[in-house]
């Protein structure tokens, strides 16, 4: 097609929706800002230990899932080095007060058998829960990579339920509605907000199959970046945009900071849509379209803590673990204040030739914005000495519950790093160190929907602010961005054909129960 285009913002979403452009002969330029492409995927290395920032769950890369269809799209499958978790064990719960353990399997036959013998009065409603969920994702038809355009307000009426009230019309047992939400974490779930649909496609994803980088995430960033190098496209880092030059609702050019013009057909923004706007003159866009971009609120952030450990000290798990002070609390785990943190995310990313241990792990809790918003307006690496002890304060609190489920885990730790809601704003450029962007409301569900297509002509956007956050929302957001340049359903028809004809006897994605395959 030839017609040229810049993306702003070498994360995840430019970076898929530029190759899916490079492939099809659009001339794609992308300008990142940071040294390092990637976003979410970035890793960085600490005492030789490399570590992700954000990308360390996967699901959707099982043969036939919609991320497995493509990569293989884009051929980059065999760049990725993947690790299947346990299928007994994808992820494991500890709530410490309560001494309870649970070991969550994989698949959605075993899912429903193990919490039916472990809760044997729920059975029926379990197997009636799981079969909701799967209904759910299977009225997203994009999940599917399915020929559809269905509006948000046109699904079931359970689609927009809030998520803790769509549990508890199965489950009846406090203590299993509070299990059943163990996966907040993964979408920043907040109690009578998050829509059903968000909670049952994110548990729909890794429960038919959860997966981890060996070696880092940034081997997809790598290997996405080399497609459109291939197709005589570049990926241009420390490259951070000026402003965007626009008259009569049409973008001229991008400027970067050091004073280069960059110019296109088209335009797409893969950033967050509230930092996009300090890139253009107030009249570039309505106010009233500004300021509902202002008024979305944003999901919560995290405080992370990234650990060396001395050899042979701590074994090597293959899940994910998951820890909660107590029943109760899954829907709170975003609150800051003195019982804080309430639940702590933990995981040995596995390497190459990997043994029974690990010498690194990475811990994480859901933090808002407001427990930093005292340093709100400093920079990296000068913000003083009072936020430097208030970060070791916060790593103590959460090796104080580590300590709990381990006794004695510091005596295993070689060296610690830390990062805040600040890092994650500053590096990702991201509004208030929002972990999924803007936060869907099942109050308010228009306020969320921000579409692809701009107030102005040749601007577009994508990324996890746009329909869908994560591993899979992303990609799926890059395939829409895509289409708008390309026609409507262009893309999908592409993937699909490529899978089906390199795999005419399947395998097929696992659907559940077999009444909702489509």
């Amino acid at each position: 097609m030839n017609d040229s285009v810049i993306i702003i913002g070498g994360g995840m979403g430019g970076l898929f929706t530029g190759a899916l452009l490079a492939r099809n002969g659009y001339r794609v330029t992308v300008l990142e800002k940071n040294a390092t492409i990637g976003g979410g995927l970035q890793t960085f290395l600490r005492a030789g230990q490399r570590f992700e920032t954000g990308m360390h769950m996967l699901g959707g890369f099982r043969p036939g899932a919609s991320i497995f269809r493509i990569c293989h799209y884009l051929g980059i499958l065999d760049q990725l080095q993947l690790r299947a978790t346990d299928n007994d064990c994808m992820d494991s719960l500890y709530y410490l007060r309560e001494n309870e353990r649970y070991a969550i399997p994989c698949g959605p036959e075993r899912f429903v058998a193990y919490f039916s013998e472990r809760f044997p009065t729920e059975a029926p409603q379990i197997r009636q829960y799981v079969e909701a969920l799967y209904r759910l994702s299977n009225e997203v038809g994009m999940f599917y990579l399915r020929e559809e355009d269905r509006p948000i307000f046109a699904h079931d009426e359970a689609f927009l339920q809030p998520a803790d009230e769509f549990i508890a019309h199965y489950i009846k047992d406090p203590r299993l509605q509070d299990i059943l939400a163990y996966m907040n974490p993964m979408y920043g779930g907040v109690a009578h907000h998050t829509p059903a649909y968000i909670h049952a496609l994110v548990n729909v994803l890794y429960i038919n199959g959860e997966d981890r980088f060996v070696d880092g995430s940034s081997q997809l960033a790598d290997a996405l970046a080399d497609v459109i190098r291939q197709h005589q496209g570049q990926v241009l880092t420390k490259s951070p945009v000026r402003t965007l030059a626009c008259e009569n609702r049409t973008i001229l050019y991008v400027e970067t900071e050091n004073g280069t013009r960059y110019t296109a057909d088209h335009y797409i923004s893969a950033i967050h849509p509230c930092t996009l706007l300090r890139y253009l003159d107030a009249s570039a866009l309505p106010r009233a379209y500004r300021q509902r971009l202002e008024e979305i609120p944003n999901s919560y952030s995290a405080f992370t803590v990234y650990l060396t450990l001395k050899p042979n000290r701590v074994p090597y798990f293959n899940h994910t673990g998951y820890c909660q002070s107590a029943h109760g609390l899954s829907w709170q785990l975003g609150l800051y204040d003195d019982q804080w943190p309430r639940g702590v995310m933990y995981m040995t990313p596995p390497v190459r030739q990997q043994g029974p241990f690990s010498r690194k792990m990475i811990l994480t809790s859901p933090m808002p914005f407001e427990a930093v918003r005292s340093w709100e307006n400093t920079r990296t690496g000068h913000r003083g000495p009072d936020y430097e002890a208030w970060k070791q304060q916060q790593a103590d609190r959460i090796l104080d519950r580590m300590e709990q489920i381990y006794p004695h885990f510091r005596d295993h730790i070689e060296a610690l790093y830390t990062s805040s809601p600040l890092t994650i704003r500053d590096y990702y450029g991201v509004k208030e160190g929002s972990m999924y962007g803007f936060r869907k409301d099942a109050q308010n569900i228009a306020l969320s929907q921000v579409p692809i297509v701009t107030k102005i002509r040749n601007l577009w956007l994508t990324g996890q602010n746009i329909n869908l956050h994560g591993i899979c929302g992303v990609p799926l957001t890059a395939i829409n961005t895509a289409e708008a340049l390309m026609g409507s359903h262009e893309l999908i028809r592409q993937i699909n054909a490529k899978y089906e004809a390199d795999f005419p006897e399947g395998p097929t994605y696992p659907f559940y129960p077999s009444s909702t395959t489509p």
